[in-house]
Formats: structure tokens, sequence, C-alpha cells
């Protein structure tokens, strides 16, 4: 079995408890303008080009079969330095440039691995999950979005004695959720926006399925870490914490929140991608916002006789 995977990390801390190897998945069923990993949006593989390491060698375009690569003529030159340039309307995606290019200015995000081949990789630090209690976290993009490949990789894990996380934003089939509870030790729950005609607006898909799935798998007796993405510009409001906590009335499972706050960091992906930045010159998060969100929602949860860290 075949999955898309644009990148394996080792020795991560923020993605579950302990040390922990997380596997990122190709391919979101969600459009999120502020997403921090965007070459994870596509299940196809995606080409990043970074004009500060390009030497203008032209390897690209000798072995690019479809001619996408050029290079500015000196007489056409601006800013005094030659031009790169990528049809990525030509482009299929064979990577062959990237193998090619000799300083890493053109990237190939993405490749083909069975579940042994990231099994080999994820227990080459199974020591470190024994002694801090981490194990394998599998991301995206989104995970559900293969859902076949997702589950044999969990129950590789599994078989092994290796804890498991999913980070997901919970759009998927209700079959598939079913699936993988069995199998998921932890699952790092994203929630974008709580307002189903705004989530809808800012992610392209509507939220009363994601919250389906929620309450399916805290039923089922899932251990969940809700997860809440914080933009400034989109979804930080009163309302949509005040629903969180709402939401988290009727749950078991949520045993913590986490606020993640929105920061600029990816901008530079969407220039090497060539995909245009919705969010180019948005705010990111401060500290008095991130904590004034933590007090807040943190009351709210006591209101309703919750006690939830919030963090």
């Amino acid at each position: 079995m075949i999955g898309n995977i644009f990148d394996i990390q080792r020795f991560c801390v923020h993605d579950g408890p302990g040390i922990r190897t997380t596997v990122f998945f190709k391919g979101c069923p969600l459009h999120c303008p502020w997403c921090h990993n965007p070459e994870s949006q596509k299940s196809e593989l995606s080409i990043a080009y970074y004009d500060k390491n390009c030497l203008f060698c032209g390897s690209c375009v000798t072995v690019c079969k479809s001619a996408c690569h050029s290079f500015v003529h000196a007489e056409e030159r601006t800013a005094g330095y030659p031009r790169h340039l990528i049809d990525r309307q030509k482009c299929i995606k064979c990577g062959a440039c990237a193998s090619a290019c000799p300083s890493g200015a053109i990237e190939a995000l993405g490749r083909k691995m069975t579940v042994d081949e990231i099994m080999s990789e994820v227990q080459r630090d199974q020591n470190f999950y024994k002694n801090s209690g981490g194990g394998l976290t599998v991301s995206g993009g989104e995970p559900l979005m293969q859902p076949k490949f997702l589950l044999a990789l969990l129950k590789a894990a599994k078989e092994k004695g290796i804890h498991t996380c999913i980070e997901t934003c919970g759009y998927a089939r209700t079959e598939v959720m079913k699936s993988i509870v069995p199998y998921t030790d932890i699952f790092l729950f994203d929630i974008k926006e709580t307002d189903n005609t705004r989530h809808e607006m800012l992610t392209g898909v509507p939220f009363e399925p994601i919250l389906e799935n929620l309450r399916l798998i805290d039923s089922l007796g899932a251990k969940i870490i809700l997860r809440l993405p914080l933009i400034p510009q989109k979804n930080l409001r009163n309302k949509h914490i005040e629903n969180i906590a709402k939401i988290c009335a009727d749950l078991n499972g949520v045993f913590e929140i986490n606020i993640m706050a929105y920061h600029t960091l990816g901008s530079s992906k969407y220039t090497a991608l060539d995909i245009k930045d919705e969010m180019q010159g948005a705010e990111a998060m401060s500290t008095e916002q991130k904590n004034e969100a933590i007090a807040s929602l943190t009351n709210y949860l006591k209101a309703l006789g919750k006690n939830i860290p919030v963090k």
C-alpha cells in the first residue's frame, strides 16, 4: 500500500505527548487562507522554487521534458540579476528538475512511501518514545484523505507498541472516523470556526459534519485535545470562543485545549510555490491576544462546570 507523504520530522515535541515522529500526509479538503503548510494542500507532488539559491546553471532546462523552465535574457533582466521562470501550467510534476538542481533551488515536495518504509523511520526512535511517553503523530494536510493507508499505518504502529496521535480537521466520512478510533490514542482535533456559514466561507467546507464527527469519536471513547487556530483577522472573536466552551460542555473525552496562535512563518512557502498568499500583510497573533483568549475560554468553561486546561 502506497501513501503520499511530504515530510517526516523526528524529535517533535508539540504534536502530542513526549518525543514524537510526525508524518505529514499530502492533500487537504479545506482551504484555510492562513495555512502554514500550503505544500500539503494538493495530493500530487508540489514543486517549490527558491530564487536566492538558484545558480542559473540551466540544469533544470536540460532535464525538463515539458519545457517549463526558462531564463530571462541579459538585456531584459531586472534588478541586476537573471530571473528563473517556471511555467507551472506546463509542469507535469515529475520532479526531474529538483533531482538535477545542484543548489537546492528547486525542491520536490511529496513522495510515495509504503507503510513499511515509514515504520522503518518511525522505529528508529522507539527508545525515545518509551522514555518520554511519545510515539507517532500523523498530520498533514489531512490524514483522513488517505483513509486506507492511514489505517494500515496506525495498525502497524500499534503492533509495535507505539503510541499514536492524529492531527485532523475532522472533515471525513463517518465510517472513516469509526475505523481509526480503536488505533488512535489521542486525536489532535482542529476547529477553525464554530459558525457554519463562516466556516464554509473561510475553509470551503461546512462545520456541521466536523462537529458530528467530533461528537462521534467522543461517544466512542476517544481521547481528544482540541486545537484552536486563532487568527486576528478571521476567527478571533468572542462568540467563537464561547461556542467552543459550549461544544465541550457535551463532550467527555476532551482533556486539553490548545490555542494555536497564528504566525507568518509560512508566508515564504507561498512565494516558493507560486501560490497567492491571502494573508499577505496580516499581523501575527500577539502574546497579549493569546493570553486573553486563554483566559476567556477558561472562564466560559468554568461557568459551564468544565475544568479543562487551556494552553
